[in-house]
C-alpha cells in the first residue's frame, strides 16, 4: 500500500470518529490530524448593546445531520459553544437520523415539547419545508441553516452562506491566475458536491457564469458527495479524462483530501487547485505553499454560532441592536471570502 493510501485511510478513520468523539472539538476537515481548534462563538458585550444582559430563559431546540463531515461538526461544535455563552438560554439537540424522514420525525416530538424556538440544518431543505411550516404555525419559529427551504412561510430567519458567491470567487480566482499567466484558452475543471442539493447547483452556476463572463469554458465537471471517498474516485476518473488541466475547482475541502490523494497517486502537479469551505488544514496547506492547493472560498460554519445567537433574540422578542428595525432580519447571506497565501495567516483562527 502506497504512503498516500495509507494516509488516506487514517485520515478515513478520523473522520469516522468525529461522529462518536467529543463535542467540545471541532473537527480538522482536510487533516483530522487531530488538534484542537476553538469553536467560533460571540460572548455578550458589555457597554450600551441592549442584548448583552441576560433576559427571559428560553430553550433552543437543534437538530444537524450526524457529525460525519469537518463542516457539519463544526456546525453543532459552534451551535453548542455558542448556546452555552448565555445564562438564559436552554439548548436542546435532537438527532437528526440518517435521513430527512428521521429527522422529521424526531423534529415533530420536539414540537411536542414546546421549545421557544427551532435552529436546524435540515438533511435537505425541500424534504423538510413541511416542518418548518407545521412548527411556524404552532407558534414555534424556526431558523433554518444552509439548506433552504422553498417556502419562505416556513421559517422565520433563513442563514446561510452565499453559495453563488463561491461560484463566482473560486472562477475570479482561476481568471486572474490565468491572464497572471498568460494562458488565453485555459482548460478547466470542477469536482461539486451532491448535485441534487440546491446550494451545490448554486455553487455551480456562480462558477460558470463568471467563467463565461470572461471568455473561458468548462472543459469537465463531475459530482462527487463531499466525501474524501468521493473526491478521490472522480478525481481520479477526471485526470483519465483530460491528460492536462490548468485549474480545478474542488467545491468543499473535506471531498479535497480524496482530491489531493488522486493527484498524488496519478502525479498530477501541472494544474492549480482551489477549494472551498475553509478547513484548518486547507489553509495551513495554502500558507506553506507546498501542495497544488492555492486557494479556497469561505464558507464558513460560524453561522450556526450566529444563527443561535439571533434565535435568542427572536425568541426574547428583540432585534439587532445595532439595526433600526425592532426585528432581527427574515434572511442573511453570508459572504465568501477567497484565502490566499497573502492572506491566509488571517483566517487561521477561523478554521474548522
Amino acid at each position: 500500500m502506497s504512503k498516500d493510501v495509507r494516509d488516506l485511510s487514517r485520515r478515513r478513520m478520523l473522520l469516522g470518529g468525529v461522529a462518536v468523539g467529543s463535542a467540545a472539538l471541532l473537527a480538522a476537515c482536510t487533516s483530522n490530524e487531530q488538534t484542537p481548534t476553538n469553536t467560533q462563538t460571540k460572548g455578550p458585550e458589555g457597554g450600551a448593546n441592549p442584548n448583552s444582559a441576560a433576559g427571559k430563559a428560553i430553550t433552543i431546540g437543534f437538530s444537524a445531520p450526524a457529525a460525519d463531515h469537518g463542516w457539519i461538526a463544526a456546525i453543532t461544535n459552534n451551535a453548542k459553544a455558542q448556546a452555552a455563552t448565555f445564562s438564559d438560554v436552554t439548548f436542546k439537540t435532537v438527532e437528526a437520523g440518517a435521513d430527512a424522514a428521521a429527522q422529521r420525525a424526531a423534529l415533530s416530538t420536539l414540537i411536542s415539547q414546546k421549545p421557544d424556538i427551532i435552529v436546524l440544518l435540515p438533511h435537505d431543505g425541500k424534504e423538510l419545508n413541511a416542518f418548518g411550516l407545521d412548527s411556524m404555525k404552532a407558534g414555534i419559529p424556526v431558523v433554518n441553516l444552509d439548506r433552504a427551504f422553498p417556502d419562505a412561510a416556513a421559517y422565520r430567519l433563513q442563514i446561510k452562506g452565499d453559495n453563488y458567491g463561491m461560484g463566482v470567487a473560486a472562477a475570479n480566482y482561476i481568471i486572474a491566475q490565468m491572464k497572471a499567466k498568460g494562458v488565453a484558452k485555459p482548460i478547466i475543471s470542477e469536482i461539486a458536491g451532491l448535485d441534487f442539493l440546491e446550494l451545490t447547483q448554486e455553487r455551480s452556476k456562480g462558477f460558470k457564469d463568471t467563467l463565461t463572463a470572461a471568455g473561458f469554458t468548462i472543459a469537465n465537471r463531475r459530482a462527487a458527495d463531499f466525501t474524501a471517498d468521493g473526491g478521490q474516485k472522480e478525481a481520479a476518473q477526471l485526470f483519465q479524462a483530460l491528460p492536462k488541466m490548468d485549474a480545478l475547482w474542488n467545491h468543499d475541502d473535506d471531498q479535497g483530501i480524496g482530491v489531493l490523494a488522486a493527484a498524488d497517486q496519478a502525479n498530477r502537479k501541472e494544474y492549480l487547485l482551489v477549494g472551498g469551505a475553509g478547513s484548518a488544514q486547507a489553509i495551513k496547506d495554502i500558507k506553506a505553499d507546498n501542495t497544488i492547493l492555492k486557494a479556497t472560498v469561505t464558507y464558513s460554519p460560524s453561522m450556526a454560532s450566529s444563527a443561535i445567537s439571533l434565535a435568542r433574540l427572536i425568541a426574547q422578542g428583540k432585534g439587532m441592536a445595532d439595526l433600526v428595525e425592532l426585528q432581527v432580519p427574515k434572511e442573511i447571506i453570508l459572504a465568501s471570502e477567497t484565502i490566499t497565501k497573502e492572506n491566509a495567516a488571517n483566517y487561521e483562527p477561523l478554521g474548522f
